[in-house]
């Protein structure tokens, strides 16, 4: 059974706190391994520069949307796929656990489902953009 009278909550929390942690993992990228070393990261993968300028974009303005409500179930339809990827590229053959060397993907698959789970509960409480009723 839901409790719809506390589920906008539970989706503004799951929102908020996937936001914030998105906007963490975008400030590593910037502030730590920088843009430049982060391309060079993916290009070490075969990957094209664009996709790390993508990625750090998707990041960067998924997460603020996130907090913000704005247009959240399907902002987070993309960062699932992006978590699917970091799962395939990076951390699928590092094993389950994250602390493995290189990162496990048991927290790339952690998002996935958190994504997913805020894509079906919508925008929830205090987003800029009122959530409309879905059959």
């Amino acid at each position: 059974m839901i409790k719809t009278s506390t589920a906008p909550y539970a989706a503004l929390l799951l929102r908020v706190s996937l936001g914030v942690m998105f906007l963490a993992h975008v400030g590593l990228k910037i502030f730590v391994f920088s843009i430049p070393g982060f391309v060079g990261y993916f290009g070490s993968l075969g990957l094209p520069a664009v996709v790390a300028y993508a990625v750090i974009a998707l990041e960067l303005f998924g997460g603020l949307a996130l907090i913000l409500g704005l247009y959240a179930p399907w902002v987070a339809l993309p960062l699932a796929l992006e978590m699917l990827g970091t799962i395939v590229l990076v951390h699928g053959a590092n094993g389950w656990l994250f602390t493995s060397k290189g990162g496990g993907w048991e927290y790339p698959a952690f998002w996935v489902v958190g994504l997913i789970v805020l894509y079906l509960l919508g925008d929830g409480a205090m987003a800029l953009r009122p959530q409309r009723e879905r059959a």
